[in-house]
């Protein structure tokens, strides 16, 4: 067992103790394994890695799945005291799963009349096929072939007879209850592959792909940590690729392609940004920004308990909460994942879109988590009408995974909103989100005309001739740093058409500046962000003129 990756470890360890053998695996089952053969590691399906390292001393295997139907995989002969091949039933799903009860039956009873039984297991693949999550569906067959799937752990006691069931799925929530919920059903998780076993991978890999590793020929373990969160089977293909473009993979290659491979397993539900940005890029909120760089220093010393969970940036729109977002990421040195529109209008795609979006969290190992508008992408705990309930469950799952304390210091959630008024108040609650930081606009002119003219400088602006006198008139109250942002691409806009100089670009930006948000509404959400507030430093004293 010293050979087996975590997960095919649980599930020796269970089927040897007795504990089961009925087994769901779920999660990354599309993947290349490698197959730990002596002398000769291979990459191989997971079907394959169950046969020949799980599963080599099992004298019959079967495999079913609606395209192909009951294959034998292993020891036909043992078929023909039975009938032979024909007795099993390789058609629609209800009839083929029944004839492969029916021979567990049969070998059960074999070993009760004294005589040899072979070992027998039964790989299912694609059960979200089979026995799809339909709630509350009248329907006779699936109903059925569930039923029989969950007799199989529930009744037979296989691992007693020397038999095993596989069920395969990519995410549980697409599979029947009867199946998934069932407690006798060992739920194994197969997770994207550690840096470890990517290594593993990249040295399999070697021989077929030389030309797009030979830069890393010396040490594959770094090309392998920093693809950490890819697939193997991502991998493989851009291997396959470099190689047979004699294009080899270089260091500064790889945060790109780990991006492009992660967020292409994940179907476009996710952003995936390495930042390169810190905090030293982010301007003003001194007492807020040196608290993040202590915990940051918890973070790195690995004083995890001392960590929060997760961070409410909230504050009126425009004000920079993702841009913190990024520095706070950039300067931590871990990726920052973005929850993107994860929902769907199908039954359970919703829920199956947030367990993919979880198992690659996992993989990553650190790192932080950024919801943005997380009023309204989190999800209510009552169900809205019309969503089939979609809504309150989102909500429940990501409560559950925002409160897990197994992953503190290494998933940091950091949530968004100008109303974080309307965010459930169970998911800001201490445990889930510990610190809750406001972030406000330039308090008066000044601060909003040096926060421009900042901007500027950074897009190459000579502001040195500027006459702030001149400019303080036309700098509206409550400049949020979206709209200096505004101000100052307009102005470099204006200097590169060519006609005027920087010193007027500047100038004229401004005199023409409308404010695009009302400071009524900006004020609003000032008093909104004030509230939620969890340390009284985060408040500045100019700000307080504004709250009331």
């Amino acid at each position: 067992m010293n050979n087996l990756v975590t997960w095919a470890k649980q599930v020796a360890s269970e089927y040897e103790s007795g504990a089961t053998g009925c087994f769901l695996l779920h999660g990354n089952i599309n993947d290349q394994f490698v197959m730990p053969i002596k002398d000769e590691p291979r990459l191989g399906r997971l079907q394959d890695y169950l046969i020949e390292v799980l599963l080599p001393q099992f004298d019959l295997v079967f495999t079913y799945d609606l395209g192909y139907g009951v294959r034998v995989e292993k020891g036909a002969e043992h078929l023909e005291k039975w009938g032979g091949k024909e007795r099993i039933t390789s058609g629609s799903a209800l009839p083929s799963i029944r004839s492969l009860g029916q021979y567990l039956l049969y070998a059960r009873n074999l070993a009760a009349i004294g005589k040899e039984a072979p070992k027998v297991a039964i790989i299912l693949k694609q059960a979200h096929l089979i026995v799809p999550s339909i709630p509350n569906a009248l329907n006779y067959e699936l109903n059925s072939l569930a039923s029989v799937i969950q007799s199989w752990a529930s009744d037979i006691s296989l691992q007693d007879h020397g038999q095993a069931a596989f069920i395969l799925t990519d995410q549980l929530h697409n599979v029947h209850s009867l199946v998934s919920q069932n407690p006798r059903m060992s739920l194994i998780d197969i997770p994207l592959p550690e840096a470890s076993e990517l290594e593993l991978a990249l040295e399999t890999l070697r021989p077929t792909c030389p030309k797009a590793l030979e830069v890393f020929s010396d040490d594959l373990s770094l090309p392998a940590a920093r693809l950490k969160g890819a697939s193997i089977s991502a991998i493989e293909n851009l291997l396959k690729k470099r190689h047979h473009d004699n294009a080899p993979l270089q260091n500064s290659d790889l945060a790109a392609l780990k991006k492009q491979l992660i967020e292409g397993e994940c179907e476009g539900l996710i952003d995936f940004v390495e930042p390169k940005r810190n905090l030293g890029d982010y301007l003003g909120m001194p007492d807020v920004l040196q608290w993040l760089r202590n915990d940051l220093d918890l973070w790195r010393n690995g004083h995890t308990q001392a960590l929060p969970m997760g961070y409410l940036f909230c504050g009126p729109v425009g004000t920079g909460k993702t841009y913190l977002a990024e520095c706070l990421a950039g300067e931590a040195g871990v990726p920052v994942v973005t929850l993107k529109n994860f929902r769907d209008r199908w039954v359970g795609s919703t829920e199956a879109n947030l367990e993919k979006i979880f198992s690659l969290l996992h993989a990553l190992g650190k790192c932080i988590v950024f919801v943005d508008e997380a009023d309204q992408a989190l999800g209510s705990r009552s169900a809205s009408s019309g969503d089939s309930g979609v809504s309150s469950r989102v909500y429940s799952m990501i409560a559950k995974k925002m409160s897990d304390t197994d992953n503190r210091g290494k998933l940091l959630w950091v949530l968004a909103s100008s109303r974080p008024d309307l965010i459930e108040v169970d998911l800001k609650r201490p445990g889930r989100i510990d610190v809750k930081i406001p972030i406000f606009p330039a308090t008066n002119k000044k601060e909003g005309l040096a926060l421009t003219l900042a901007l500027c400088k950074r897009r190459g602006l000579n502001t040195d001739e500027v006459k702030e006198d001149d400019l303080l008139p036309h700098i509206p109250e409550l400049l949020t740093p979206g709209a200096a942002e505004a101000l100052s691409v307009k102005a470099y806009r204006l200097f590169k058409l060519g006609k005027i100089t920087e010193v007027e670009a500047i100038t004229q930006a401004f005199s023409q500046y409308r404010p695009a948000i009302s400071p009524a509404v900006i004020k609003e959400q000032m008093r909104l962000a004030a509230e939620e507030a969890t340390e009284k430093s985060f408040i500045p004293d100019e700000v307080l003129p504004h709250l009331s």
